[in-house]
């Protein structure tokens, strides 16, 4: 029988896994028309137009089905599920790249990491350059990095300190 401890690091995981295949996923669901799949990719596409700033950028999967988010979401999505793949693999958690240990100052690192995103998207708003998947994609990325620098060790403590003994 597993316990709830055994299962506390799960959910994380789970989330992670819903935001990473939920955009993937949606247009082939949608395309389906298959029981209630078209329904499943109407919350995803809902979901997407509440956080992403220009869904209807999305790259076309399964036309006329587009991504449920841009590619700078999905860049901040795998930037994030980069370092998840780095905390499994972390011997002890507390290497220097973590930010949780270094305080405000962590913070602060994280944050201007992540301010990559809203950085991106103000040049393309103001004229600096168009909207370009090959632009948008890695600026998403570093801001992911910096997101999962900081909430990764948080998230996973018990994993750190179980392989830290």
């Amino acid at each position: 029988m597993l316990r709830w401890r055994s299962l506390s690091p799960l959910w994380p995981d789970v989330v992670l896994a819903a935001l990473v295949l939920g955009p993937l996923f949606a247009p082939f669901l949608a395309a389906s028309n298959f029981l209630f799949l078209p329904q499943i990719a109407q919350i995803i596409y809902t979901m997407g137009n509440h956080v992403c700033p220009q869904p209807d950028m999305g790259l076309m999967l399964a036309p006329p089905w587009k991504m449920a988010v841009c590619m700078r979401c999905y860049g901040t999505l795998c930037g994030v599920l980069l370092t998840r793949w780095w905390i499994q693999r972390s011997p002890t958690g507390c290497e220097w790249y973590w930010l949780p240990q270094y305080g405000l100052r962590g913070f602060l690192v994280a944050t201007l990491l992540m301010l990559f995103y809203p950085l991106e998207w103000a040049l393309q708003h103001y004229g600096v350059w168009s909207y370009s998947n090959w632009v948008v994609f890695p600026f998403g990325a570093i801001a992911g990095l910096g997101l999962g620098l900081l909430i990764m060790p948080l998230l996973y403590p018990k994993q750190r300190l179980a392989t830290s003994r």
